[in-house]
């Protein structure tokens, strides 16, 4: 194919993507009109001044780190970083960059992903909330249709104490009798109520026997992109135990956020690992997932690992709900999750899974 009277330039200003030549020194070489555009600068903005006084102050850190890797030589896939913008806007950018040592500059491509990220936010505010209603409205159910309970059966006891052979009034005798008739259909009707309340879970915890290794690659395939681009290696071994009894959709989203936190948390500048292995007993099996990324210090965090929106690590795209969401999943259902942690070694997760649920 003849590509020599092809208009590289023209298309560098017509990709609706941010693409950029920036010097080992900081400053923007080149730029297209969609980072003037998106940032609200004019070029001579925007060349003047160090790249680093557009990035949100809270990303310069992180940013810095990365930026040094890649003058390594290691290419950037998917880091997302914050800039603000000329009206004071806080954008979110994600950026693929290759380095070039033989000229001393990087050529970088960038998306906006705003949007997206506030979508992501959303969604994970939204299933923390529901998680956490739903916790309430159980507590409700059952504290409700508990104490309800107790006053009727005390009723009933006490019709029952009632000597009928010293009330000589038939029409106390029959007031008794429809006493009697009315807490024994309303102690049914309750019981009635409370199987409806503790049934009502079923349909939506669905429990069945799940082939682990088909789980995985469901999780895997929906998020093919990220894995391809980190390359993160997974090693695992099912042949302890191949099968999990459990609710699909909660194995599948533990899986997921696991994976996904072992590429996030990984050491900059090493490819993402991961292993997962099952393990096995008489009385339950364990799924663990091990990986060798940053790791935290255990006497810090202690049990508040998996509290709602808590953070370890200076990373913007953390919330705090993903691990949260995988100890609900887990100890709804009975089974239990431990950690154990060092700093730059990595993190280990034990999920124990109770067979008395089968």
């Amino acid at each position: 194919m003849n590509t020599s009277g092809f208009n590289y330039e023209r298309y560098f200003e017509l990709t609706p993507d941010l693409v950029c030549i920036a010097g080992y020194d900081g400053y923007f070489k080149k730029i297209n009109q969609a980072v003037v555009n998106t940032l609200g600068y004019s070029f001579e903005e925007l060349y003047a001044s160090p790249i680093f006084s557009f990035i949100h102050p809270e990303d310069e850190k992180v940013t810095s780190i990365h930026r040094q890797e890649l003058i390594k030589s290691n290419r950037l896939h998917n880091f997302e970083n914050r800039y603000i913008t000329k009206s004071g806007k806080i954008i979110w950018l994600a950026w693929t960059s290759i380095p070039s040592d033989e000229d001393q500059t990087i050529f970088a491509i960038a998306k906006e992903i705003t949007y997206k990220k506030r979508l992501e936010s959303e969604r994970n505010n939204q299933l923390a909330e529901l998680s956490n209603r739903n916790a309430e409205f159980r507590e409700i159910n059952y504290r409700t249709t508990h104490d309800l309970r107790s006053p009727i059966q005390n009723m009933q006891t006490l019709l029952n104490m009632i000597d009928l052979s010293d009330i000589g009034n038939e029409k106390n005798l029959k007031l008794i009798d429809l006493l009697k008739k009315g807490s024994e259909s309303l102690k049914e009707k309750m019981n009635f109520y409370i199987d409806a309340v503790s049934n009502n879970n079923s349909p939506i915890v669905k429990l069945e026997r799940i082939k682990i290794e088909d789980c995985l690659k469901s999780v895997l395939d929906s998020i093919d992109n990220l894995i391809s681009s980190s390359k993160i290696e997974i090693t695992t071994d099912f042949s302890s135990q191949a099968y999990l009894y459990f609710n699909r959709n909660y194995l599948e989203s533990i899986i997921l956020n696991l994976t996904t936190n072992s590429i996030k948390y990984s050491k900059v500048g090493t490819i993402p690992y991961l292993k997962i292995i099952s393990k096995d007993y008489p009385d339950k099996t364990e799924l663990i997932f091990e990986d060798k990324g940053m790791g935290f210090d255990m006497q810090k965090v202690k049990d508040k690992i998996f509290g709602l929106h808590q953070t370890f690590h200076h990373n913007e795209n953390s919330k705090g709900v993903g691990l949260y969401l995988v100890y609900t999943h887990i100890t709804s259902l009975g089974g239990n999750i431990s950690v154990e942690s060092e700093v730059d070694k990595g993190t280990k997760f034990t999920i124990t899974f109770n067979k008395g649920l089968r």
